[in-house]
């Protein structure tokens, strides 16, 4: 895989590129970074097309000072300003917790560039879940401090996910992504991610969709990401059993098996 940035702003990372073959394009969730998908680089790299990037102020992209830099519409305008340098225009979309947020919004504006969706951990929470009733004004308190403390600009790295515990509450994982990625980075992001829903109209998404999800998902109940799952026409759901949110960290095998099984059948 080859490291490279975009206009001093976005790290992204390719694999060669080959005319005859799938392009599957990854983007990740909050604190993480790029580095969440290497072991599918590793696995999918000589089989598809693979561009994996680190969004706005996680990982080795550039870090935004304003709580409005962290808007899911500056997220689409990253991804698809990356998209036409590289003139990557059909591609098939694999997108994990915050990820899908950004990958619904990406589609309300270019549905016709995406040959078929991938959902991992979808981000679905009912506007009512007691998640968002305690977060929101928690982190409306918590970013409201962090505007006045002094802004670090510097980007950060990457996160081996694989020399540390990974679950929805682990400390040693949390306590990574958050020095990795920065307090005022992934509070403004969060944040963002609580607030209301957008309309997505997934009634109208007409491309194959797969939507995997943990049994055991502590942050979206499986029943949410079914009934998700169930708005979508073409879609397939895929439920992985004894694992929580975190399953593209701990569900390797069982992810890259129902992601070859779907995209194989595209063809």
């Amino acid at each position: 895989m080859k490291e490279s940035y975009f206009d001093n702003k976005l790290y992204y990372r390719t694999n060669e590129w080959k005319e005859d073959r799938p392009t599957l394009v990854f983007i990740h969730g909050i604190s993480g970074s790029s580095s969440a998908w290497w072991p599918y680089e590793k696995i999918f790299e000589n089989k598809y097309n693979i561009l994996t990037y680190d969004i706005r102020g996680h990982g080795m992209s550039k870090k935004y000072p304003n709580y409005e830099d962290y808007e899911i519409t500056n997220f689409v305008k990253d991804f698809h300003d990356l998209l036409m340098y590289l003139n990557i225009s059909k591609f098939v979309l694999l997108s994990s917790s915050f990820g899908t947020l950004i990958a619904r919004e990406y589609l309300k504006q270019y549905r016709e560039t995406v040959i078929a969706l991938i959902f991992t951990s979808t981000e679905d929470y009912q506007d009512d879940a007691f998640i968002l009733k305690i977060g929101r004004p928690i982190l409306k308190i918590i970013t409201n401090i962090l505007s006045f403390l002094p802004f670090n600009p510097k980007p950060r790295g990457h996160v081996d996910y694989s020399k540390i515990k990974n679950s929805d509450w682990s400390i040693e994982r949390n306590f990574a992504d958050t020095r990795n990625t920065g307090l005022r980075s992934q509070f403004y992001t969060i944040r963002h991610s609580f607030l209301p829903r957008r309309e997505y109209d997934l009634e109208k998404i007409d491309v194959p969709t797969l939507i995997i999800h943990g049994e055991k998902d502590s942050l979206v109940p499986i029943e949410n990401a079914f009934a998700f799952s169930k708005k979508i026409k073409n879609s397939k759901f895929v439920e992985i059993s004894n694992f929580d949110h975190d399953i593209h960290h701990n569900a390797v095998k069982e992810m890259s098996e129902a992601i070859e099984d779907f995209v194989e059948n595209l063809k």
